[in-house]
């Protein structure tokens, strides 16, 4: 039997972790979007509140990149191998390839302790929050032509994925996430927000989301240029 989806949801209770504390930067206007969003989420009957980070950016940072490249390089260390191979890889993915061929066990392992450290904590989180909330991204859609944005807000960005860091807290743990639109910037570009909830609480998640979908309703405020979707 399916989740129902159009249940109640007043009375959740929503983590809100803004910026992680500072130590994200975001385009200016992500922040005051996501919050309106938030306001959407409040008249339904959730209940919001701003959190303190529960874990050090740099911790999630370095877990979240080493086991990365490690997994990259285990898995295409073999097209790195063949020059004919390599010569068609592009420089990120080199990069990232190298960067695990060079980790030892040490670093791995270090890398899964931080995880099971942040799965903790966040579980611990889940015992008085029903979902968190970050922003989808850190910066507004870029330039097509740009292979990838190299500051935010002023801080430099050391390395192609540095940009996305807003996603590592979901992502790392496996969490249930579904990203909802909250609004555009002066330029007509869209941002998000991120819905995250409990190891194996997707129904949660997805029911909050079809709440404020039909609360928002983004897709009747502003629906997409005619042609965009194109009829089949």
């Amino acid at each position: 039997m399916g989740a129902d989806l159009d249940g109640p949801v007043e009375g959740l209770r929503i983590g809100w972790l803004g910026d992680w504390g500072g130590a994200l930067p975001m385009e200016e206007g992500i922040i005051d979007l996501v919050e309106a969003g938030l306001e959407v989420l409040a008249d339904l009957g959730c209940h919001v509140e701003h959190l303190a980070p529960p874990i050090p950016r740099a911790a999630l940072w370095q877990s979240w990149t080493t086991l990365r490249s490690f997994s990259v390089a285990a898995k295409l260390a073999p097209l790195h191998a063949d020059p004919a191979k390599r010569a068609r890889l592009k420089p990120a993915a080199i990069w990232e390839i190298e960067r695990g061929l060079t980790l030892g066990a040490m670093e791995v392992q270090q890398a899964s302790a931080l995880r099971s450290a942040w799965l903790r904590q966040a579980v611990d989180l889940f015992e008085i929050y029903d979902v968190l909330v970050l922003p989808s991204a850190q910066l507004f859609a870029f330039d097509v032509t740009l292979d990838w944005p190299r500051e935010i807000a002023g801080q430099a960005m050391d390395s192609y994925h540095r940009w996305m860091e807003v996603v590592v807290p979901a992502s790392l743990i496996g969490l249930p996430a579904l990203g909802v639109p909250v609004g555009f910037d002066g330029h007509g570009r869209p941002m998000g927000m991120q819905i995250i909830g409990a190891p194996g609480a997707d129904a949660t998640v997805l029911r909050l989301g079809q709440a404020y979908h039909r609360a928002a309703d983004w897709p009747g405020r502003r629906p997409p240029p005619a042609g965009v979707f194109p009829q089949r």
